[in-house]
């Protein structure tokens, strides 16, 4: 077993550890029991709002790479993406441990170099954070609006502000000192890849000049998708789309229960954004540490334990193992050369 495989099985190992936990603390047979009794005709929208999800992404994902000189079919990018789905799913940190394998397939399915499949695939993440902060907004502001926030609600909301207000400083101040943050990179970058190169047999040790081009390389794709406002406005809406298939499906998995007191849709865009910063945990696609943070503040909105576990495992059953699995399939069976 090597060592990518081995971490891969451990953290599964874990994330089952903590999903064990969480719904043995809400009552796993009490849970398995209320999703017996869900609504079957409900249950079955699921996949198809899931896929609608994952399309609006892999649709979002083109745009950016048509806007980067690579353009690919609609049916290549929600491919590629759910291959891109597989890899978050299946390593640790989420999109962090999963975003440079895909970069290495957008390059080897576009023929291109791969910081550009880099430069493609961050952007589209950057593109669809902005709609989680929107979505989270309204949220907050319905509650605030309708009853006062409980201690829960209160952390959430005030964590994911420090985590956004945090990233979008070091997006613009990475951007406005680009030239020194590429240089910095070089610097760093430079003795790492003739390191590497001298465990290759056969690989000559890059000059910084080398690696200099491709920073650089990295650095103006990500200026052509930021500079293409009409495109941007595009994947914007395919972002957003995205966001509102996800919630809807947590929407339904609530409504599919025939116990559930009805839930308002404002509920569900502000737990989806933020039980989704779960996944930077170092469990793979943030398995585990998703459900417990979806559970907690379904509780803290006033659902029933019994109900937001069983909820919680309908909807990520559709948007967590059907995609790893559909992903997986698409990967082993089609590999970058046949997409």
């Amino acid at each position: 077993m090597n060592v990518n495989l081995r971490a891969t099985v451990l953290g599964f190992l874990a994330a089952l550890a903590v999903l064990l936990l969480t719904f043995g603390f809400v009552g796993l047979g009490p849970i398995v029991n209320a999703v017996s009794m869900a609504d079957p005709r409900v249950v079955a929208l699921l996949p198809l709002v899931a896929a609608a999800w994952l399309l609006a992404w892999g649709l979002s994902l083109r745009v950016v790479l048509a806007v980067i000189g690579t353009p690919v079919r609609a049916t290549t990018a929600v491919l590629v993406y759910l291959a891109a789905t597989f890899a978050n799913n299946v390593t640790p940190f989420g999109q962090a441990g999963g975003e440079p394998i895909t970069a290495y397939l957008i390059a080897d399915v576009t023929e291109n170099e791969y910081e550009t499949g880099l430069a493609a695939i961050a952007s589209v993440d950057a593109l669809n954070f902005v709609p989680s902060l929107s979505f989270a907004a309204i949220g907050i502001a319905y509650f605030a609006a309708t009853a006062a926030l409980g201690r829960h609600l209160r952390a959430a909301a005030v964590s994911l502000a420090l985590i956004a207000t945090a990233l979008a400083a070091g997006l613009v101040l990475g951007w406005r000192y680009r030239n020194e943050v590429r240089d910095g990179l070089t610097d760093v970058l430079t003795p790492v890849s003739r390191a590497f190169a001298r465990l290759i047999p056969g690989r000559t040790a890059p000059s910084r000049y080398t690696v200099y081009a491709r920073v650089d390389g990295f650095f103006v794709a990500v200026e052509r998708v930021a500079g293409d406002r009409e495109n941007l406005l595009l994947a914007l809406g395919f972002a957003t789309l995205g966001w509102l298939a996800l919630s809807t499906s947590l929407w339904l998995s609530i409504y599919a229960l025939s116990s559930a007191e009805p839930v308002a849709f404002a509920a569900t865009l502000l737990v989806i954004p933020i039980g989704s910063i779960a996944s930077i945990t170092p469990l793979p696609g943030g398995l585990g540490g998703i459900e417990t943070v979806l559970i907690t503040l379904l509780v803290a909105l006033g659902v029933d334990p019994v109900t937001a576990g069983a909820a919680v495992l309908v909807h990520r059953t559709a948007t967590y193992w059907l995609p790893t699995l559909i992903g997986g399939l698409v990967t082993v069976t089609w590999g970058a050369d046949a997409l």
